[in-house]
């Protein structure tokens, strides 16, 4: 174990704090983490793959941090700390059942696990029943709490401008539900999104263009970027990705997004360097990864509180 990277991972709601090392598994994503320290975020929990919190990262170099080694993430020990390119600091402590491969940064200690169990056990019951939101604070150990967003500079003037007001909104929403989410959570909903008057299935589509645009289109664009691709090509691959899923969030009331996205793609034209073009998709990943986070906390899901998974007779 490194020595010099123990971290504190603490939920000031549920009063409770956990210990934990970095490790060097993965040496460039332990250092990504550790060099943003201290942050807060709002804390997420898996939804579909088990026993596993996670809760968005605002670390940019995450999004395309060199991997050193890789785990199926269901054999590790509970407590295993996790680093992905989706921006997220993830901690398993049960079960896992989904077979994917994780990229592990270190571990929590034993004397603890006890209190992760619980504080999991409270994440699960503010994400899928009172949707209280509980923040998670990450220190180093220690050292002082506290959150600073980065800013990543951008040569381009008016590009710049823009991803000021982008960084700006996503700052404003890091730990507060922003207020398009709310109202449309709310059923209000301008452009009568929602056939028939229905809210959910507005909502559930919502949730599935909101993650992999911030996952996938932005997210990847950053990769390409950084491999090399040519300027034009990403022009182009940006317009192709980005403007439909944007387009019809903006329909269903994700006014800000939208009026975002159509700036970006009329700016395009102006960016010439690869690394102003990754500083605005870095951006731009955040906040839609923000959008992502709240949606998936805000959702009803205990509105399919009556469909449970079948068990086989033993």
């Amino acid at each position: 174990m490194n020595e010099s990277k123990r971290v504190e991972i603490a939920w000031p709601e549920l009063g409770i704090t956990v210990r934990a090392e970095l490790d060097e598994r993965n040496r460039s994503l332990a250092q990504c983490l550790w060099d943003a320290l201290p942050y807060r975020s709002l804390q997420g929990h898996a939804l579909v793959a088990g026993y596993h919190l996670y809760h968005l990262a605002p670390v940019h170099t995450l999004l395309h941090a060199p991997v050193e080694y890789r785990v199926d993430r269901r054999t590790v020990p509970d407590g295993t700390l996790f680093c992905s390119r989706l921006q997220h600091l993830g901690i398993k402590y049960g079960e896992l059942t989904e077979p994917m491969t994780a990229t592990p940064v270190g571990q929590v200690a034993e004397e603890d696990l006890d209190a992760l169990v619980q504080a999991g056990r409270e994440v699960w019951n503010s994400v899928y029943t009172t949707k209280e939101p509980i923040i998670a604070e990450v220190r180093r150990a220690g050292g002082p709490g506290g959150h600073v967003l980065p800013r990543l500079p951008i040569g381009d003037p008016q590009l710049n401008q823009l991803i000021t007001e982008v960084h700006a909104e996503t700052e404003r929403i890091w730990t507060k539900p922003p207020r398009e989410l709310v109202d449309l959570h709310a059923g209000r909903i301008p452009s009568k999104a929602g056939s028939y008057e229905t809210v959910l299935t507005t909502l559930l589509f919502v949730n599935g263009e909101t993650r992999p645009l911030g996952y996938s289109c932005y997210g990847g664009l950053v990769r390409a970027a950084l491999d090399g691709m040519p300027m034009p090509w990403l022009r182009q691959m940006t317009r192709q990705l980005a403007h439909t899923p944007a387009e019809f969030l903006g329909y269903c009331g994700l006014d800000t997004l939208w009026n975002f996205t159509q700036r970006l793609l009329a700016s395009l034209e102006r960016v010439d360097s690869h690394e102003d073009f990754v500083a605005a998709m870095a951006h731009m990943a955040l906040y839609c990864n923000c959008l992502g986070s709240w949606n998936l906390h805000m959702f009803p899901w205990e509105s399919g509180d009556t469909m449970r998974r079948v068990l086989e007779p033993a």
